[in-house]
């Protein structure tokens, strides 16, 4: 399979990745106007505001007021990926996903991945840290993830300069290298198991076709949520899930075209 079609969405992802980071160190740095702030809240053009809605679920459960624009921005957000887009936003646009995909390739060609060794962390960890994370939140009156999460850390340091921050990110590489295989985005994440929630319902969703499969299983051993994929040689349907990421890495992989981007529907 040519290179070009077994990497094109893993290119177009980091095309996505990198654009929005530019653009936000433009916007803060250089005064441009098409993106500022952060991935937690920011403004597009200088006139619409996005919000982070897992950051304004925090400060909400933190009772603390939040300002209108802010509550209109993260619904813009949840309407967007939780109708439309699915959970693109943790393949699409977190940079922690480039940090994660690099100790996957890492562990992949180190040979870790054939250790055998049982996962230390059950997926469902990130929905039990979501709920940590907005019980101490109220506890304490601050959005908990947000002070210690790794994606704001290396978003905002790349912007304003890291300091610290490239311990917690070496950490969570490591973390992925050498303990657990996808540990933060797959099990760790609140984030990620916020969009995971939200997203049940979404249209944009990978579709597999039984008549084209083949059972090679390169997308089910290619995918970073497989438990998704239930369905690879037994029926053709969507995936149903909210967990899949659409990072579009089985649809590459698949060289007899039994996978595509379609509609729930």
């Amino acid at each position: 399979m040519p290179a070009l079609q077994e990497y094109k969405y893993l290119a177009l992802r980091r095309v996505s990745q990198l654009s929005i980071m530019l653009l936000f160190v433009a916007g803060n740095l250089l005064g441009w106007s098409v993106l500022r702030g952060n991935l937690s809240t920011s403004k597009v053009l200088g006139v619409v505001t996005l919000a982070d809605p897992y950051a304004v679920l925090q400060v909400l459960a933190s009772r603390h007021l939040v300002a209108g624009e802010a509550l209109a921005g993260s619904l813009i957000i949840l309407l967007f990926f939780g109708l439309i887009a699915g959970r693109s936003f943790c393949s699409w646009v977190c940079p922690v996903n480039m940090v994660t995909d690099l100790a996957a390739w890492l562990r992949k060609r180190s040979g870790l991945d054939a250790s055998g060794n049982p996962p230390v962390i059950g997926r469902n960890t990130r929905y039990w840290v979501i709920v940590a994370s907005l019980a101490v939140s109220a506890a304490t009156g601050i959005a908990a993830f947000e002070w210690i999460s790794p994606i704001s850390m290396l978003h905002r340091g790349i912007i304003f300069g890291m300091g610290m921050g490239w311990a917690v990110v070496l950490a969570l590489f490591l973390f992925d290298l050498i303990i657990q295989k996808e540990g933060f985005c797959g099990h760790l994440c609140p984030l990620g198991g916020f969009y995971s929630l939200v997203t049940r319902f979404s249209l944009l969703r990978v579709r597999h076709s039984k008549e084209k499969c083949t059972l090679c299983m390169r997308c089910v051993n290619v995918c970073p949520e497989r438990q998704v994929l239930p369905m690879v040689g037994r029926t053709s349907s969507a995936v149903t899930s909210g967990e899949c990421t659409n990072c579009g890495r089985c649809i590459e992989v698949c060289g007899e075209d039994a996978m595509k981007f379609g509609m729930r529907i």
